[in-house]
Parts: structure tokens; C-alpha cells; sequence
């Protein structure tokens, strides 16, 4: 038993090294940076984003930029070198090396990433979901079953290493698979995770929803509905909230409940009439 510990807590060190600090220290996010500022960076923040819960996403400068950029992409090309890896022993049929490395994919799965850049985390909005694909189908049913045994929508058996380990996999499917027919329900299940199960990164999940729409503006799930209300009662940005609930009652009409309590808030936030609470804001 002490084997199999040791081997665990070496793997997560080492998928925490090649991930990056940024990826592993998840409770600090509030904590004063004791890196050295770069020679001639300005030490005012060149832009503030607001992230909720009284967070602010500081833009430092360019080398901020360059340093996160560089991070992301570290982070994707270990995740493709590590997955080339896994395929090549599974194809030589080299089985014990094959189930190390499916070992350690899993455990990339469960690491939470912090955010830094929002433009830089969040795949690009020119992405089109246009053709099944039978290996993205297989992985989009993974995150599911993991989402399901993570507690989603019972939150007396909420797992947040499932709902971590589930994103993981939805991220998966974008990255490798990015014109697959799953990439639009991934990214809502995405703004779904980082609404309920991840606290204070009400951006991401709003720019998630959007993916989805935008990606499929026939999208079967209620994204602009969820983006218009984590925008409504979180951001506190009701000009946007008010154009989400309006695209919402336009396009996801098949969502009666939203669709009714949408209505509702048009009318409240256009005529400055009492606030509806909703269900699960």
C-alpha cells in the first residue's frame, strides 16, 4: 500500500512540475506575486477585468502576456506529447508502459488550472462544430458519466475531483478534436463546471456559454440563458444580462422554465421593477 501511495503522490508532483505552479496552486489565488517585477514593467495594472466575487483579473503588461501565452502552450504540448506517447505503446503493444501513461493522463485530468488571461485559456471563437467524430463521441461520454458520478445537479454527492477530472476531458475533446459535433455541448458543459463547481470564476464560465452559442447557434442546451444570469446576479453586469435574456427568448425557446422567467426579467430590468431570484443563480 505504501508503494502505490508513494507512486501517486510522485505522479501528481510530476504532472504539477510539467503543468506549472500557476496549474497546482489553487487555494492561493488571492495571495501577493513575490516575483520580481520585470526590468522597465510598469507596476500599475494596464486593465482590470472583473471576475466576481470580489476578484479582479490584473493585465500587468505585454510580458504578462508572452509569460501566459507560453504557459498555455506548455500545457497543451504536454498534453499531446504525453496522449502521442500512450498511442504509440498502445499500438507496439507494450502494455505495462501504455497503462503508466494512461495513469498519468488521468492525473493531467485532475489538475485545476488557474486562469490568468481569459483570451488565452478559452479556444477561439471561429471554431465550428462539422463532423462526428466516433473518438471525440467516446470522450464526451466519459465527462458525462464523470459529471454524473461527480454529483452534477445532486449536491449532497458533489465529487469536485470529478467535476475537475470531467472539465479536463471536455477541454480534450476541443483541443484534439476542434471541428467535432461535441465541441458546442463540451463548452456549455464547461461554463457549467466553472458556474457550480469552481468558485470565483464566473468569466470563464460566462466565455464558455458564449463558445457554445457561438460556436452552434442552434446549440440544443440554454447557454445564452446561463451566461445571461451568471452576468445578471454574479458579474452584476445587467446591460449584458438584458441582451442574453433577450437572445435567450429568441433562440432556446424549447426551455419553457427559462424562457418564463427570462420574460420576467426583461421586464423587470427594462422598467426597473423588483428582482427575480432564480433557482440556482
Amino acid at each position: 500500500m505504501f508503494g502505490i501511495t508513494k507512486g501517486v503522490n510522485v505522479l501528481a508532483l510530476s504532472v504539477c512540475v510539467a503543468v506549472g505552479v500557476a496549474g497546482c496552486n489553487v487555494e492561493g489565488r488571492g495571495a501577493r506575486s513575490q516575483w520580481p517585477a520585470e526590468p522597465g514593467a510598469s507596476t500599475t495594472p494596464a486593465r482590470l477585468v472583473r471576475a466576481g466575487e470580489g476578484i479582479d483579473i490584473a493585465i500587468a503588461d505585454a510580458r504578462e502576456v508572452d509569460l501566459v501565452e507560453a504557459l498555455v502552450d506548455h500545457r497543451k504540448q504536454y498534453h499531446h506529447t504525453l496522449q502521442r506517447l500512450h498511442d504509440y505503446y498502445e499500438f507496439h503493444g507494450y502494455t505495462a508502459k501504455q497503462g503508466w501513461a494512461a495513469l498519468e493522463l488521468q492525473g493531467l485530468r485532475g489538475v485545476k488550472a488557474s486562469y490568468y488571461l481569459l483570451d488565452a485559456e478559452v479556444a477561439s471563437d471561429v471554431l465550428r462544430p462539422t463532423e462526428e467524430i466516433g473518438e471525440a463521441d467516446a470522450l464526451y461520454d466519459e465527462a458525462s458519466g464523470l459529471m454524473r458520478r461527480g454529483g452534477h445537479d445532486v449536491p449532497g454527492l458533489y465529487r469536485r475531483d470529478r467535476m475537475i477530472e470531467a472539465a479536463g476531458v471536455f477541454r480534450e475533446i476541443i483541443q484534439r478534436y476542434p471541428a467535432s459535433d461535441k465541441i458546442d455541448d463540451a463548452a456549455f458543459f464547461l461554463g457549467e463546471i466553472h458556474k457550480e463547481y469552481m468558485p470565483g470564476q464566473e468569466l470563464i464560465a460566462v466565455r464558455w456559454y458564449e463558445r457554445a452559442y457561438t460556436w452552434n447557434p442552434q446549440t440544443p442546451h440554454p447557454a445564452r440563458f446561463q451566461a445571461a444570469v451568471v452576468y445578471d446576479y454574479r458579474l452584476h453586469d445587467r446591460d449584458r444580462a438584458l441582451e442574453l435574456y433577450q437572445a435567450a427568448s429568441q433562440h432556446e425557446t424549447a426551455h419553457k422554465g427559462n424562457l418564463r422567467f427570462a420574460t420576467r426579467r426583461i421586464r423587470e430590468l427594462t422598467s426597473g421593477g423588483q428582482s427575480t431570484q432564480p433557482n440556482n443563480p
